[in-house]
């Protein structure tokens, strides 16, 4: 909606200055931080994020020691052994069983289940998001005697990747097994490893890193390939040793797909070998090592007791916010068609043959300019009011101007323009002196770097032929459109501010008159009040007032005005922060008509819910689709994700050559829509979080006047404006 500029009340000697950058953007960008950072946690838990599923080929084996290929499935990295790594077989008549990918919740409480009744302790590699997924389960792990070795975070092939990825997959795994259970894990299986003889000149590298981390690096003897589903009998069979009486380490999953064949072959291997005089231990109780589980407390423990916090609270929140903005999602398409219905039904009415307001409205007008330090515009916006084909009276209000604002007022010396200069009180004591002073009852306000086109004030009062018509709205433009931001914000007004007037003159709710071209009846601001400054809307909180005092608020769109947008993204960010502040303030100023009757009660309704749901809601979880935007393009399908973007700007790009049509502009403007989307809405986005931080806070602003520079002008002998 359009807004006026509020007039200083603080010395000019001594202005106040706007927060730093960094201060001003840490919170917005704080939060969607914290958002995208909730979400890739989410990813990480449920192996969405970092998940890959490529696999190396194998290749030559030159730098994998003879003596690691020969050995046992467990080799010894560590310290003094990096350039002589050891290999521990599994002694004879020992059976590690291990399962990989797990926790799952469907298949390992049965596993442990049959575990437990066959008195068996095994390994279980984990992976982190499962371990986050699945605390519970890794707890029991533990309680019952059982193993845990790491088995990475999101599973990928390591070998592809670099020491890096590898450092931070098991750190993350360890941070999770701390804060689950409080241990950290010296054991490591890496994805998609087999015997030790199928080490590589790729995946040795990975061992001797691990190995340079303080871990062991499981391999195995026996790999049942139960993965594959192979049948129970099969299972059975790879997992019995080569010879008899060899010890092994056994292959085997508890997650990971359908484990049903696992889960009926487990007692039948465990009775087997067992009858063969086989027992049964972990890793670390068959190399006579004690346990590769340790205890940790103090920071260790904290910092994984938050990691899980926060990973159990961001799979816990998605749900909600998926769902919510599925609701946003779909409010905001309903509006965007009932904006497209609405506007149409808006034009058919005003537009049709033979359609007016009642007998033309001819009486002499007031039109009210208060001024403070408008001497680069105040020329051009005098001299388009003389230019007016209505008969008005003029009254400039300088609000305590320290420049020569009155002195031009005076020097052109234009008949019919009244001066009057006040101590500098703020726009509203203007506006109410202006009214004060009026000699006729219909009062148009304006501010002082507008300029009107002859027939913007005629056309502006018109709707006053109907007597329950209180206020009408204006058509506000931008004037200085050929810049990009000047672009933006034309786009914004024809789209956003006058496209939406439409649809609210329809529903009779309008919550804005703009402070830049608005018409009043006295009487009916007397009713309302007058021009209050409890807000810093004025405009929207005597246009509410003007609602709950019982008077019809129209739009017209011939009655045009040309107005000079800020000019850089600093005074852009200074003009919507006061006035999001201020249209919140506004609504809770107004928030009892949701419970009165008649026409206060219709606007607080349906008026009240659609500036909340649409002016503030909306565009404070608008960045959460951005955010979204870019988790999908980067962690999950960037085709998909662009897809659906480009639709979505589709239909906006439709908006806005509909809302350009219906205004008659030419739609060159919407080169820059894309644009606009990523940059512009997105500072919109985070002036409306700041302004709702300071509304919740109890915070108070003052306005600072935006400086002008005069170049919107109007060529008074054609009427068409100029900059």
């Amino acid at each position: 909606m359009s807004r006026s500029r509020r007039h200083s009340r603080q010395s000019i000697a001594r202005p106040r200055r706007l927060a730093a950058p960094p201060l001003r953007f840490f919170l917005p960008v704080t939060v969607l931080a914290t958002l995208l950072a909730l979400m890739v946690l989410r990813g990480m838990a449920n192996n969405e994020v970092f998940h890959d599923e490529k696999i190396a080929t194998s290749v030559d084996k030159v730098t994998v020691p003879t003596s690691v290929l020969e050995g046992g499935p467990v080799v010894d990295a560590r310290g003094d052994k990096q350039n002589k790594p050891v290999n521990y077989t599994i002694p004879d008549k020992t059976v590690v069983l291990s399962f990989d990918d797990g926790p799952s919740p469907q298949w390992t409480p049965k596993i442990l289940e049959v575990l437990k009744e066959q008195d068996v302790r095994a390994d279980f590699f984990v992976t982190g998001s499962m371990v986050t997924r699945n605390p519970a389960l890794i707890r029991r792990i533990v309680a019952e005697g059982h193993e845990i070795g790491l088995h990475t975070f999101t599973h990928p092939d390591l070998a592809l990747h670099s020491g890096t990825r590898l450092t931070w997959e098991l750190g993350e795994t360890q941070l999770a097994l701390a804060g689950v259970a409080g241990i950290h894990s010296s054991l490591f299986r890496p994805p998609y490893s087999s015997t030790v003889d199928a080490l590589d000149d790729w995946s040795w590298p990975v061992t001797k890193q691990a190995g340079s981390e303080g871990y062991l690096t499981a391999f195995i003897d026996k790999d049942t390939d139960d993965w594959k589903r192979p049948g129970v009998d099969a299972i059975v069979r790879s997992a019995m040793p080569d010879l008899p009486g060899q010890g092994e380490m056994v292959l085997l999953h508890d997650a990971g797909g359908n484990r049903a064949q696992t889960l009926a072959a487990l007692p039948i291997i465990i009775e087997k070998l067992k009858a063969q005089g086989y027992t049964f231990k972990t890793t670390a109780e068959a190399l006579g090592t004690g346990t590769a589980n340790a205890e940790v407390s103090g920071y260790d423990l904290w910092v994984g007791k938050a990691f899980v916090w926060a990973t159990t609270f961001s799979v816990g929140l998605m749900p909600w916010l998926v769902g919510l903005l599925a609701v946003v999602g779909v409010l905001v398409m309903a509006r965007f068609a009932l904006m497209l219905v609405l506007s149409a039904v808006h034009v058919r009415r005003v537009r049709r043959r033979g359609f007016s307001w009642g007998d033309p409205v001819t009486e002499p007008v007031t039109v009210v300019v208060p001024a403070y330090n408008e001497q680069e515009c105040i020329t051009n916006t005098l001299l388009s009011l003389a230019a007016s084909d209505h008969p008005i009276e003029v009254i400039v209000v300088d609000d305590g101007s320290t420049d020569d604002t009155s002195a031009i007022v005076e020097e052109l010396a234009l008949p019919m323009v009244r001066l009057i200069r006040q101590p500098n009180s703020g726009k509203p004591t203007a506006l109410n002196t202006g009214v004060a002073a009026a000699s006729y009852d219909l009062i148009v306000m304006m501010d002082g770097d507008t300029v009107f086109e002859p027939s913007t004030v005629r056309e502006l009062v018109q709707p006053f032929a109907n007597p329950r018509v209180g206020a009408v709205a204006g058509n506000a433009k931008v004037g200085n459109r050929d810049t990009l931001i000047g672009a933006w914000q034309h786009i914004e007004y024809v789209m956003g501010f006058n496209l939406d007037r439409r649809m609210y003159d329809v529903l009779n709710c309008m919550p804005t008159i703009p402070g830049a071209i608005g018409a009043f009846r006295r009487d009916a601001l007397q009713q309302a009040g007058g021009m209050s400054d409890d807000t810093l809307a004025e405009d929207t909180d005597v246009t509410m007032a003007l609602h709950r005092a019982g008077w019809k608020v129209v739009y017209t769109e011939d009655a045009r005005a040309w107005t000079e947008a800020p000019v850089s993204m600093k005074q852009l960010w200074s003009q919507r922060y006061r006035w999001s502040y201020g249209t919140m303030q506004a609504m809770w100023k107004h928030r009892h008509a949701v419970l009165e009757r008649g026409a206060a009660g219709h606007f607080g309704r349906v008026g009240l819910p659609f500036v909340t749901l649409f002016m503030v809601i909306t565009p404070l979880l608008a960045p959460a689709f951005d955010i979204g935007m870019v988790y999908g393009v980067v962690f999950v399908d960037a085709y998909k994700t662009l897809a659906a973007w480009f639709a979505v700007m589709a239909l906006q790009a439709v908006c806005a050559w509909w809302s350009f049509h219906l205004d008659k502009e030419k739609a060159w403007h919407l080169i820059t829509l894309p644009a606009q989307q990523v940059v512009y809405r997105v500072l919109m986005y985070m002036v409306l979080m700041q302004s709702a931080i300071t509304a919740l806070t109890g915070g108070r602003l003052r306005w600072q006047k935006l400086k002008r520079t005069g170049e919107v002008g109007l060529d008074v002998t054609t009427g068409a404006m100029s900059s």
